[in-house]
């Protein structure tokens, strides 16, 4: 994966959204600078799930932005998705690499040094490390220091995103600390102009 495809990561919420909201909340994402889109939609059954995940791949495919699902390498094998983005509960990072194969991208969500590395070794394409800020989405998060994801940028040779409360508001915290981008869900999924969100936070300097 370029590096610049992780500038600014797209986290799906959908919320309270209609579908066809859902996916004009996503595109116009992608058009104000979103560089890569993960759905993550925890609740859905699988059909819906994918369903749903063919219907974000049309919008990603027209912008030849990359697609990652989250969690379920099922739903990505069968979507033909850009790769898969895993938790510390979910498949060891190199079983999901031998599943879907070298092309594809896995990424992990990773807490401390210790898990980065394991990822690192495991064949892990990128990081995800959070949470930074108090996040308002129901996901079960725990927060880490600056100081924890600057040990780990520092640490291992892979791109490491942050994620967990990031809005334009923080962002600037996050300046200096290695990263190579930003992962951002209700900043720009819960607002009511997504593309100019985009914009602004995909021209924040890490």
């Amino acid at each position: 994966m370029n590096k610049s495809d992780l500038r600014l990561y797209l986290v799906t919420a959908r919320g309270n959204l209609s579908e066809q909201d859902f996916l004009t909340q996503i595109e116009q994402a992608i058009l104000g600078g979103a560089t890569c889109v993960q759905l993550r939609e925890k609740e859905m059954s699988g059909r819906s799930f994918y369903q749903l995940a063919l219907q974000v791949k049309a919008v990603t495919d027209r912008y030849g932005v990359p697609f990652l699902i989250n969690d379920r390498l099922d739903i990505a094998l069968a979507v033909d998705a850009s790769g898969v983005h895993l938790g510390q509960s979910d498949l060891p990072v190199a079983v999901a690499r031998q599943i879907l194969g070298p092309n594809k991208l896995v990424g992990i969500s990773a807490k401390t040094v210790a898990q980065a590395l394991a990822a690192q070794i495991g064949g892990a394409d990128y990081l995800g490390v959070g949470a930074m800020f108090p996040t308002t989405t129901k996901v079960i998060t725990q927060e880490i220091t600056r100081e924890t994801l600057k040990v780990i940028t520092e640490t291992v040779k892979l791109p490491v995103v942050a994620i967990g409360g990031i809005s334009k508001a923080n962002s600037h915290q996050l300046i200096g600390t290695g990263i190579t981008g930003i992962a951002v869900v209700s900043a720009i999924m819960k607002s009511s102009h997504p593309r100019n969100v985009a914009a602004e936070l995909s021209q924040i300097p890490f």
